[in-house]
């Protein structure tokens, strides 16, 4: 004899509806579900706190994300400092285009009484004083490691 499908689900849900309560009550007879069931209870004054807390600034969250001023106003500070910085870095990067470009282009040499010429440039000795206190600071903060 074959059993119908409507059968064999109606068996099948009957199985289920049976078993789902047997399996509650077989986790809470186990002593570490009735461990942590104990912990639960009496951390729900702190859980309950914790969730209102939660709950309060999802909310203010929620409502800054959907504030179309407050996201302007956020973008207008980030331009703000944004823009000084990439205007100077597009300075330094045309600079050191033209500046290899120069370079590749020259086929001058450069001796000894070019470099000691060079030495005079404020630029040069601004690039140098630099450079010397950059390696001392290098140096002192190698030597407390």
């Amino acid at each position: 004899m074959s059993k119908t499908a409507e059968q064999v689900l109606e068996v099948t849900t009957e199985q289920k509806t049976t078993r789902e309560p047997l399996d509650v009550l077989d986790q809470l007879m186990k002593p570490e579900v009735q461990e942590s069931l104990t912990i639960l209870v009496e951390n729900l004054p702190k859980l309950t706190e914790m969730v209102t807390v939660l709950t309060k600034t999802y909310d203010v969250a929620n409502a800054l994300v959907n504030d179309k001023v407050f996201i302007e106003d956020i973008k207008g500070g980030i331009n703000e400092f944004v823009k000084p910085v990439e205007a100077k870095a597009k300075e330094c990067i045309a600079t050191a285009i033209e500046a290899n470009d120069r370079a590749t282009e020259s086929n001058e040499t450069i001796g000894l009484f070019g470099m000691i010429k060079m030495l005079k440039d404020p630029q040069v000795q601004k690039v140098l004083r630099f450079s010397q206190a950059f390696l001392e600071i290098m140096g002192e903060r190698q030597a407390r490691r």
